[in-house]
């Protein structure tokens, strides 16, 4: 049900119907791409279920993992979404999933009927933002160990339901290199 979405926020009938109107539940298989560099970005996916990840390819074709996805969190290419340009970043499908897409348009016609849905997402957005800070911060400072031990302490589960070259792109890191690290940490 859409107003599983937003916890902690009651709706009448009435904003349920609105809510039922611009969410569209969607399932994708493992592998799936919704989201491809260049494409208009205009939707962003509310994840019920299931792995995802966004990721940035650079002119020489090496894979950086931006973000992952999985229940209860949101995924899109934000640069392009909150702006007119055109996606930077693929969003690919890891574990088959069940989405609630909203389009850009929808969502800001929901502000308008539902004006504690736009207090939701603001606190999500701050949230977000204040999360990448943190990420950004702790790549620049960190040592990979330290990262990645922030990683697995900040994602108990995730581990196991990705490749190993998906969390070392999203560390900044080798795949050898995330090895050694497991390896000498289960040595500890």
């Amino acid at each position: 049900m859409v107003t599983e979405i937003f916890k902690g926020l009651t709706f009448s009938s009435d904003e349920v119907m609105i809510l039922n109107s611009v969410f569209h539940k969607e399932t994708h298989k493992k592998g799936t791409i919704l989201l491809n560099i260049g494409d208009k970005v205009d939707v962003q996916y509310y994840i019920q279920s299931g792995y995802l990840r966004s990721f940035y390819i650079d002119l020489q074709g090496k894979e950086y993992t931006v973000q992952f996805g999985y229940n209860d969190w949101w995924i899109s290419d934000y640069t392009a979404f909150f702006s007119t340009s055109k996606s930077i970043m693929t969003i690919e499908v890891l574990r088959d999933a069940i989405l609630y897409r909203i389009s850009k348009e929808d969502k800001e016609f929901l502000y308008s009927k539902i004006p504690k849905v736009e207090t939701f997402f603001r606190i999500k957005l701050e949230r977000a933002f204040a999360a990448f800070q943190k990420r950004i911060l702790a790549s620049l400072s960190q040592s990979a160990t330290e990262r990645y031990t922030n990683f697995i302490k900040a994602f108990p589960n995730i581990e196991q339901n990705l490749k190993n070259y998906h969390i070392a792109s999203y560390l900044g890191i080798t795949t050898e290199s995330l090895s050694r690290i497991r390896k000498e940490l289960s040595n500890n």
